[in-house]
């Protein structure tokens, strides 16, 4: 019968997953596949699995109570083994490798930082104070110049300052928190966010995490939307 995969444990990890349900409309119970010195942690399953909101939740939640009690290695939602003897078999040629990440990962969590411009106008206000040739620009605009190219040229004028300042703001915040973490990944930015950072933070450092966060979100003050969620699975570094 195929299973779903949850994730992998170390063989001694308490895997108490009491009262936690997995995936589907009817869920069968969690267990375990051992082999060697690794568990993988999964639930049969007789239907195609789709990210519906209440598997998305299950899965989370299996994640997140075996955590509790020690480091996993968590699988994106949707993964799916034919059989025990796949998950054995995938278990034991990378065992080697799954027992590194395990050591690598104990006693961390994953923390996501994010940053958006919540409210540009005070940021657009002090760049025309700050660039006189942006002030220039608007003056005239607003003064009743016709010239069509004035509006392009204050946009794009615009357009490159608020990137610096993103930029420089961005950098600033990952550099205080980066201490914090024993690894981080910054990623590109999506959407409307200028600040896209993973950091893998040991369990110790999690209160200084937080102070750190206050503190950041009173230096940059109002406009920005500062965004921490954690602690997390340490999908990003597995």
């Amino acid at each position: 019968m195929p299973l779903y995969v949850y994730s992998i444990t170390a063989k001694d990890h308490p895997r108490q997953l009491e009262g936690v349900n997995g995936i589907g409309a009817d869920p069968s119970p969690l267990r375990t596949v051992a082999q060697g010195q690794l568990c993988a942690v999964v639930s049969d399953i007789d239907e195609e699995i789709r990210p519906k909101r209440r598997d998305l939740a299950a899965h989370q939640e299996v994640l997140e109570r075996l955590m509790v009690d020690g480091t996993v290695l968590p699988l994106q939602f949707g993964y799916v083994a034919t059989d025990d003897l796949a998950v054995s078999e995938a278990l034991q040629t990378n065992a080697e490798a799954y027992l590194a990440a395990l050591q690598r990962l104990e006693g961390c969590a994953e923390y996501h930082v994010r940053a958006s411009q919540e409210d540009e106008a005070p940021l657009l206000q002090q760049i025309l104070q700050d660039l006189p040739q942006a002030k220039d620009l608007n003056d005239r605009i607003r003064s009743g110049d016709r010239d069509p190219g004035l509006p392009l040229a204050l946009g794009e004028m615009v357009a490159r300052e608020v990137q610096v300042r993103q930029e420089s703001l961005a950098a600033g915040m990952t550099e205080a928190l980066i201490p914090l973490a024993r690894e981080h990944l910054l990623r590109s930015p999506s959407g409307t966010d200028f600040l896209n950072l993973s950091l893998l933070v040991p369990h110790e450092h999690q209160g200084r995490l937080r102070t750190a966060e206050t503190n950041i979100a009173r230096e940059i003050g109002s406009g920005v939307d500062l965004r921490f969620s954690g602690p997390l699975p340490p999908y990003s570094f597995v």
